[in-house]
């Protein structure tokens, strides 16, 4: 006995069969790894299926769709989705796309908290109520919120770091989950609630240095998307609530897009629909509308406006009623037809900002509502209720309805009603311009060209910030007064200029999958792929193919190519249908070619090419191929 114990009855111990002279061997389970380094898929966590095939034969499938049967992702909530070790090996690839372009720009990697404080957005103005953040208390009742973007955290931490000019400049970026209450998440990855996302942030001392840096990191941009290998367009944006003057997105075309991009097909103008400003660029101003016109009756001259439509709004606080009289069929010069015309409501917004009215677009009703308002006795605020009528620079004045008919019933005067009309741009000579852009409109800027319209979806965005952040929270530098121009000024503390720059790597994922699918799978581009190539045995080739495998990753040790072998015991149509719902860029099979001949076939779906290649020939065949996606 070992120490005097004596074993339970009915049962011995390890050391007492030792004692008793008793030896027994234990088998291993059978686990079906292999460990001889190789990359194989009997290895890798690939759930191929999951749902069914939901496109007809033929066509190309939902991108989503198509990355949970490639085994990518499942969607674990509403916006919400788990990667799969696939789907995590192509945002691997593509944050080491990231982040050797922001080394390219002498940029620093860091990780900031996905806590935020509700205190922090409220004093840079972007908390507001009806924000689409997710609000959260501790148990001290202290306020946060989970960051969809780290303005007010770099600023600040930036601010409290940095105090003087020659500490700049400074690019700082992470890539890291970012949250938004989403009130419709949709398309998969292209509209959740939670996120991965690439946000730099550039801090410099002056404007000029500012604007250098802005140029600098456009420019990097331009060199990550062009290794993607897919066409895209970079088109001058919208800043929103970010702030700032100068911003551009980059865009891949497709009709999952929610923004519409509009280029010109003789110069370099290219614009999102959102930077509709209202203003007729080139165009006079409507002829006086003091006569009003009639909405129906068409004019009979062959060009210009056909007939006139109105439109509507309300200002959010129902006070104001926005009336929009525009050409609903207006003809192009040279055009033979006349084409119907929608208005453009980032236009009208633009107008009525410009005036000092905020109008709520998201009201169904506004008429009615407005009307609801006049009728009450008294506002809350003792308001008088208004109208506002804009009138489109190529409209024909004919019978505008009286004010009258809009009050009828609500016993109000007209008296009692502030009326105010604009056919010009407030402060400007420009006439004004209600209208969407169609294919084949004039161009504005260069008046040769026409116009075309894209659908697409936003994949980067680069923001001039200036002092939007700095100011409020207090991001300043000590600058020396040589450098501030005057001979005599002494050395200022001044707000540092600010630039943020973003990709969506989350978005990223299934705008590309959408953009290279077809009708048999994903297809994706060499420096996202999962793997660049995936090794296909028939029966009974299994050691052939792992010689096939090694040629491949041992031709150049110092840039190996990306490999995996597909060893499971599934008959070769179905491995090859498998290849091709998750989109390896390059097939390369051992079959009967190989049997006969000693050559592999090697297929590149997205190049159109099937071709049998001699073993020694393979990894130059298949370099010069990726070299290519």
């Amino acid at each position: 006995m070992v120490f005097g114990l004596r074993p339970s009855p009915g049962r011995i111990s390890a050391v007492h069969r030792v004692s008793l002279g008793i030896v027994q061997f234990h088998r291993i389970p059978r686990c079906g790894l292999h460990t001889d380094g190789r990359s194989r898929i009997s290895n890798f966590w690939i759930p191929t299926g999951g749902i069914s095939k939901k496109a007809v034969e033929g066509e190309k499938e939902d991108a989503n769709d198509l990355l949970v049967r490639g085994g990518f992702l499942r969607q674990a909530y509403s916006g919400i989705f788990h990667l799969l070790p696939l789907g995590l090996r192509v945002q691997d690839k593509l944050e080491r796309l990231i982040d050797k372009h922001m080394r390219s720009v002498g940029a620093s990697k860091v990780s900031l908290s996905s806590l935020s404080s509700q205190e922090l957005w409220e004093q840079s103005g972007r908390l507001k109520e009806g924000s689409e953040v997710f609000r959260l208390h501790d148990r001290k009742e202290s306020r946060f919120l989970l960051a969809p973007t780290h303005e007010e955290e770099i600023t600040t931490l930036v601010g409290s770091l940095t105090k003087s000019y020659k500490d700049l400049p400074l690019r700082v970026y992470q890539i890291s989950r970012k949250y938004r209450d989403e009130p419709r998440p949709r398309q998969g990855l292209l509209r959740g609630r939670e996120f991965i996302m690439k946000d730099l942030y550039t801090f410099d001392y002056n404007v000029e240095e500012a604007l250098e840096t802005y140029k600098v990191v456009k420019l990097a941009y331009t060199h990550l998307f062009n290794e993607l290998k897919i066409p895209y367009l970079v088109a001058a944006a919208d800043s929103g609530n970010m702030g700032g003057s100068l911003s551009h997105e980059f865009h891949f075309p497709t009709s999952k897009g929610e923004d519409t991009l509009i280029s010109c097909s003789n110069c370099d103008h290219v614009y999102n629909e959102e930077l509709a400003d209202g203003k007729a660029h080139g165009a006079g101003a409507a002829s006086s509308p003091s006569a009003g016109f009639d909405t129906e009756e068409p004019s009979t001259d062959g060009a210009g406006t056909v007939s006139t439509g109105a439109w509507f709004a309300i200002s959010r606080d129902k006070r104001t009623l926005v009336r929009g009289w525009y050409p609903k069929f207006f003809k192009q010069p040279g055009s033979q037809e006349p084409t119907e015309r929608e208005v453009s409501s980032h236009a009208v917004k633009s107008i009525a900002n410009a005036a000092g009215i905020d109008i709520d677009l998201s009201v169904e009703n506004p008429l009615e509502q407005w009307i609801t308002y006049v009728k009450s006795q008294k506002t809350t605020d003792g308001s008088t209720p208004s109208v506002l009528d804009l009138y489109d620079a190529q409209v024909r004045v004919y019978q505008r309805p009286p004010l009258s008919d809009l009050l009828q019933g609500t016993g109000r005067a007209i008296t009692e009603i502030e009326y105010f009309m604009l056919d010009k741009f407030p402060n400007t000579t420009n006439g004004l311009n209600l209208i969407k852009v169609h294919d084949s409109d004039t161009c504005p800027k260069c008046t040769q060209g026409t116009l075309k319209l894209d659908t697409a979806v936003e994949l980067g965005h680069t923001f001039h910030l200036g002092t939007r952040y700095s100011d409020v929270l207090s991001a300043s530098v000590m600058v020396d007064k040589s450098l501030l121009g005057a001979t005599n000024s002494k050395d200022q503390i001044v707000p540092m200029q600010m630039g943020c720059h973003g990709i969506g790597v989350s978005r990223m994922i299934t705008a590309v999958a959408d953009r290279l699918a077809d009708s048999k799978g994903l297809n994706w581009p060499r420096v996202m792929a999962p793997y660049e190539v995936i090794v296909v045995p028939g029966k009974d080739l299994e050691g052939e193919a792992e010689k096939v495998y090694d040629q491949l990753v041992s031709s150049d040790p110092s840039a190996p190519i990306d490999v995996i072998l597909d060893d499971r015991d599934k008959q070769m149509g179905w491995k090859l249908g498998d290849a091709d719902l998750i989109g390896y860029p390059i097939i390369v099979v051992v079959g009967k070619g190989w049997k006969s001949q000693q050559t592999l076939e090697v297929q590149c779906r997205r190049l159109g090419l099937r071709e049998d290649v001699p073993l020694d020939q393979l990894p130059t065949f298949v370099r010069s191929l990726l070299e290519r996606l």
